[in-house]
């Protein structure tokens, strides 16, 4: 048995001792403290311990109170001991003194010295003399220390003025602390002596027949358990789990989208953006500084996409303008995750023989817009793309419901729409049950030639591509107004913790 268990083997022994006799203790921390018959630094605590385990089996009733009761600082002992700052300079100032020696000379006091000289000023104890020097206007044997009286009532628990306890707290020679202890009554079970109880059913036990003379502990359903200390997932990462899950389940592969630096070459230039293009501007794009610009670019991919801007192809007439191979090899962070779906859709061109793929991808994309309660500079795309002989718009249209039904948007419509890679394009709407109208939801379209044929791509593929950002979805689903309640330095760490499961 452990010295502590020891302790409280006496401790219980006297607390029950104490019952019997008086039938009540009303405070259990003036009893720790005079039981002088016990020797422990944490007698108190311990004494809690042994309340606590008497009531779970019964034995007594504890009823916990707690108040708030004012006890002197550090420096609350050291002027109950040594007297009041101020009565202290007065003691100093024996004969008249300039400020800058009267300063240096209750440098000891520290930091009450200030508040010390105002109040031997405001009391008019000193004041200024002849010359202009600091001098006593009154016999240190007529003033009282009130400040040290009061600490002393204080110190032994006595009433003391509510303006008085304000003033020594502002001085910071007292402070509040809350103080616990139990008020213990005798219980329904009350007994001198506990008779052990046995928690669990062992092997020795059941070895024998000592389990039909042993007393078990009840269990005591009543009581909520212990909340653990465990991790939470963040709502963006439930509902992705949720679309990726989806995705899966639709026979789409998942595109690796661990770059978050790209080169202009890649999300911009082999989409069949042109080059001066509002999306490229320093405004909505953000360019690194170091390094400046990508080492390395495919040479002969990269002369196929320079023709097609310039001179166009396949129907197409281009662009017309002079491609920049400088421009092209500018790092940026990627405003989109269709700059990786480019990769492999290249990645797939190259393959021995073509077959067809369905790709997605979720994940971070970085864009320099102004922020609003809406839009911030980074969010999560969300992209999915089929590529496949014979397919038309009617197959995107069909993915692309059956995706949203699956997330509980029955109601998708279609609009026409513009982009630099896809033709034809559509935004997507849905009707959201949550918020009781139409909401825009998302962007589609089919891939242009002038993207997929400088890849190698044969001629009858076509590629079906749709995209729509995570934060949107979530804030709907769980009720957010500002994104910037979701994601980023304002999130409330609680809620996160809090927040319930998603499930579509």
């Amino acid at each position: 048995m452990s010295g502590a268990d020891q302790v409280k083997k006496k401790l219980e022994l006297a607390l029950l001792t104490r019952l019997s006799n008086q039938g009540s203790i009303p405070n259990s921390l003036e009893f720790a403290t005079g039981l002088t018959s016990v020797k422990h630094p944490n007698k108190p605590k311990l004494l809690i311990d042994v309340i606590k385990s008497l009531k779970a089996s019964g034995i007594v009733e504890a009823k916990s109170v707690t108040k708030q009761v004012s006890v002197l600082t550090k420096d609350g002992d050291r002027w109950l001991e040594e007297g009041a700052p101020e009565i202290q300079i007065l003691k100093i100032l024996e004969t008249p003194m300039d400020k800058k020696s009267l300063l240096a000379s209750v440098k000891g006091l520290g930091k009450a010295a200030n508040p010390g000289l105002g109040v031997a000023m405001k009391n008019k104890w000193i004041g200024k003399g002849e010359g202009g020097l600091i001098e006593r206007k009154v016999n240190v044997a007529e003033i009282s220390d009130e400040v040290q009286a009061q600490l002393m009532k204080v110190k032994k628990e006595k009433e003391v003025s509510a303006q008085t306890l304000k003033d020594l707290k502002k001085r910071k020679m007292i402070t509040t602390q809350k103080i616990n202890w139990y008020k213990v009554t005798k219980g329904p079970s009350f007994t001198l002596e506990r008779k052990e109880v046995a928690t669990d059913i062992t092997q020795e036990l059941l070895q024998g027949d000592k389990w039909k003379e042993c007393e078990f502990k009840s269990y005591a359903m009543t009581i909520e358990p212990k909340m653990q200390s465990v991790g939470a997932l963040h709502p963006l990462l439930k509902v992705r789990t949720e679309f990726r899950q989806i995705l899966l389940e639709m026979g789409f592969s998942e595109m690796p989208t661990n770059n978050f630096v790209e080169s202009s070459f890649w999300n911009f230039d082999t989409l069949f953006q042109p080059q001066q293009h509002p999306a490229r501007d320093a405004h909505d794009t953000f360019f690194l500084k170091q390094p400046r610009e990508c080492l390395k670019l495919i040479g002969d991919y990269v002369e196929r996409v320079k023709t097609m801007h310039e001179k166009g192809g396949h129907g197409s007439i281009g662009y017309r303008y002079d491609w920049s191979l400088d421009e092209s090899k500018k790092n940026i962070l990627r405003t989109h995750t269709t700059a990786v779906s480019s990769r492999m859709l290249y990645k797939l061109a190259h393959e021995k023989e073509f077959k067809p793929r369905k790709y997605f991808s979720i994940d971070r994309v970085f864009r320099n817009e102004h922020l609003d309660a809406t839009h911030l500079a980074e969010f999560h795309q969300v992209e999915g793309l089929i590529a496949d002989k014979g397919l038309s718009l009617s197959n995107l249209i069909g993915t692309i419901k059956s995706f949203f039904t699956r997330i509980g948007i029955d109601d998708v419509k279609f609009k026409p729409a513009y982009n630099p890679y896809t033709e034809p394009s559509m935004e997507i709407f849905g009707f959201s049950k949550e918020l009781k109208k139409w909401i825009e939801i998302g962007n589609s379209g089919m891939f242009r030639p002038e993207m997929l044929a400088p890849m190698g791509l044969p001629e009858d593929v076509s590629v079906i591509a749709w995209g729509l950002s995570l934060e949107r979805p979530t804030m709907i689903k769980y009720g957010y107004k500002n994104i910037r309640d979701l994601f980023g330095h304002e999130v409330d760490l609680d809620l996160i913790y809090k927040n319930p499961l998603c499930r579509y």
